[in-house]
């Protein structure tokens, strides 16, 4: 692959751009439904990710809400199936599974050393998986939900960007048990079961889909494999970037007297797939001799309790533990020639521990001169041992062992007050404390600690079909450190970065509940940007390639977010997204080049999905996704572009008396496109630059059948 062609690109745009901002403006989009729509209108979505649950239609914030039904008609085994649904939502490979994404053009693209220090926040269950989420398989999940924009008065230094939330299918006394078995070509299989029912007798349900009376259960077990889309020539396999995927889940629900009630989650997703992406001709046949893994087992529990009596304020406790074991390995080389064999191994273990403490006002601002009121306390611990070991034609070339250890601690406050019938007025502060040990085998040590604040201020003004919101909040990111032999020592550390967003936007139900509309306006600035760069202090070796993050630049990130859904018909739904992004340096020079002006890494100028599904009252049905990425800068380090591309997805099946069966295929129309890009010498004897890129999945055909009883 090439350097893309200026004219090439403008003239591909109009078609597809102008075809998708037509469609999201008339119509509505793949959002958040919970559940199966009524007959005559759309499914109320409550999102659970911020302070106070609440109906995503009153939220005064951008907000993507996908329920349990979309997951199930638009994916097929993991949260990437699904991304493509979030307007300015990213994410770059270079792994087996998406664990490092961007919200409106923000967010890491890798993690190699050092410290943890993800943009994106990202729970399983109220998890910390910030940095870690590849363990979000969709096989029984209820809700993900998607909140854009600094989240600091929710979630802190993690949430830069915004917040991921998957919450999985609560225990409920209902029974319910769920057979499902997938087979498809590239040596696709999955089989999956769902048990769950209540220890006494059927009751109501209470908030969380948990029943307020009775204790119940839920266990999840599921197996998936592939053979990861890749055809290693030389050693004549089709499976060294495969997929071997085990998810174990837990529920437990159980009232505690008339007043306490208590959650339990427990998860264990063991990913054992391979890594062999690269190919020297940007092909999907390689020619690695020793292909990379990228395996994960990870554990993670939450405990979530909640006094709700008939006093003037409510509790909730969340605890939260996770430990990941994570094996990610390359055929650096990406080929066989023995007089350049090259591979790298990192070793990483990762351990979080955090305790939520919130108190609520148990009433709410509903009506004028009233307030409401919420107060919180939060700790994180993380912790991380980080093994890497780089191997030269057989010998040791770089061997590195790290130890890492960060407290945050913060206090957060939210208040609102009713000003009068439809004016509110919403506003929250967060201080945050972050100290850092860090040591490693070349002696670096640093203990940098970080005080920080961020929080919003929001105005909303209530109609009978919606709201009007505008909102100024303030984000912020903790600093960190470069590591290794060869790093210049002015450049070792770098500070915290903090960003201001204004974000008004529209949110309304119309046409009878039948319409749901989300419109939303954003301009954020960032001041000390931090800006993670590769170097090849050697142009002719490749070894001496290295990854340097700095506070570099200053940057403004600012567009538009549409989102909506449209029930036509009792039998038909359409829906559409739109994200336009201008994501830019406003002071960065790199090297001796400036790129002030220049687009940031990973941020498309713009994404769109249209989908259409059709239920016939006799159990027929018919789902199609069209998916549309504008193509964006791979790197800060180099200005190498992405193509655009449009992908298109089907499913369509059968439904009645609890069986289902379903034939889908992604990508119809087997598209070219990638996700990641690198820009350096590879290959020898001269090394020359060249952009190698991961291919994205080629078209896959599969079928589904499910058989349900309760």
């Amino acid at each position: 692959m090439s350097r893309i062609d200026a004219s090439c690109r403008i003239a591909a745009r109009p078609s597809t751009f102008a075809l998708a901002l037509a469609v999201a403006l008339a119509l509505p989009a793949t959002v958040a439904v919970a559940m199966d729509p009524p007959p005559d209108g759309l499914e109320e979505v409550v999102v659970t990710a911020s302070l106070r649950r609440e109906a995503a239609v009153a939220a005064p914030l951008s907000v993507t809400v996908l329920g349990s039904e979309t997951l199930r008609e638009a994916g097929v085994q993991h949260l990437q199936d699904v991304l493509a649904l979030v307007p300015n939502l990213n994410w770059a490979a270079g792994s087996s599974r998406p664990r490092y994404f961007q919200l409106r053009g923000i967010g890491e693209n890798d993690q190699w050393q050092g410290a943890p220090n993800p943009s994106v926040g990202f729970l399983i269950d109220g998890i910390d998986f910030s940095g870690v989420g590849m363990p979000a398989t969709l096989f029984d999940v209820a809700q993900v939900e998607v909140l854009r924009g600094p989240q600091g008065a929710i979630h802190g230094a993690n949430a830069l960007a915004g917040l991921i939330n998957v919450r999985t299918q609560a225990a409920t006394a209902r029974r319910d048990m769920r057979v499902e078995l997938t087979g498809g070509d590239y040596g696709t299989a999955g089989v999956g079961a769902v048990l769950g029912g209540g220890f006494g007798g059927d009751s109501g349900s209470g908030e969380d889909g948990a029943d307020a009376d009775s204790a119940a259960w839920r266990l999840v077990a599921q197996r998936y494999v592939s053979d990861g889309f890749r055809r290693n020539s030389f050693l004549n396999r089709d499976d060294t970037n495969g997929f071997d995927e085990t998810t174990l889940r837990g529920r437990l629900a159980l009232p505690l007297g008339a007043a306490w009630d208590l959650d339990l989650s427990l998860l264990a997703v063991d990913l054992d797939n391979g890594y062999d992406a690269f190919a020297l001709d940007n092909s999907r046949i390689t020619q690695s001799d020793k292909p990379g893994v990228d395996r994960q087992r990870s554990l993670g529990a939450s405990a979530r309790a909640r006094y709700r009596g008939a006093g003037s304020f409510s509790f909730e406790s969340v605890t939260a533990w996770s430990d990941s074991a994570i094996d990610y390995g390359f055929d650096g080389d990406w080929a066989f020639d023995a007089a350049y064999d090259f591979t790298s191994r990192f070793d990483r273990q990762h351990e979080t521990l955090s305790q939520d403490l919130r108190w609520l006002s148990a009433s709410r601002a509903e009506n004028p001169g009233d307030w409401s009121w919420l107060a919180g306390a939060y700790a994180l611990r993380v912790r991380e041992t980080n093994d890497q070991l780089d191997l030269y034609n057989g010998d040791v070339f770089r061997s590195l062992r790290s130890e890492y250890a960060a407290t945050n601690r913060a206090l957060y406050l939210q208040l609102e007050r009713r000003m009068t019938t439809r004016l509110k007025i919403i506003a929250a502060a967060r201080g945050e404390r972050r100290r850092v040990d860090y040591a490693d085998s070349d002696g670096l040590a640093a203990r940098p600690t970080d005080q920080m604040w961020g929080g919003n201020l929001s105005l909303q003004y209530e109609l009978a079909t919606g709201q009007f919101y505008a909102t100024l909040a303030r984000g912020f990111k903790a600093g960190g450190f470069n590591i290794g032999a060869v790093v210049p020592a002015d450049r070792l550390e770098y500070g915290p970065e903090f960003l201001l967003s204004w974000e008004a936007g529209w949110k309304g139900r119309l046409a009878d509940g039948r319409v749901d509309l989300q419109a939303a306006l954003f301009r954020m600035r960032r001041s000390d940007q931090q800006v993670s760069t590769s170097v090849q202090l050697d142009p002719g070796d490749p070894l001496s390639f290295i990854y340097l993050t700095d506070n570099a630049a200053s940057g403004e990130n600012a567009g538009l977010e549409l989102t909506s859904a449209w029930q036509v018909s009792p039998s038909l739904r359409l829906g559409a997204t739109l994200g336009l992004l201008r994501a830019r340096f406003l002071d960065y020079r790199r090297d001796a080049e400036d790129l002030s002006g220049r687009d940031q890494a990973h941020a498309p100028s713009w994404q769109y999905s249209l989908s259409a599904e059709y239920r016939h009252p006799r159990g027929w049905f018919l789902r199609s996704d069209l998916q549309g990425v504008d193509s964006f800068y791979f790197s800060e380090s180099h200005n190498q572009r992405s193509q655009p591309y449009t992908l298109v997805n089907l499913r369509a099946g059968y439904e009645r008396d609890g069986w289902r069966a379903s034939l889908w295929a992604r990508n119809v129309f087997n598209e070219s496109w990638s996700q990641r890009g690198f820009f350096f010498g590879n290959e020898p004897p001269d090394f020359p630059n060249r952009l190698y890129v991961q291919p994205g999945d080629p078209r896959q055909i599969g079928v589904t059948l499910a058989r349900e009883w309760r």
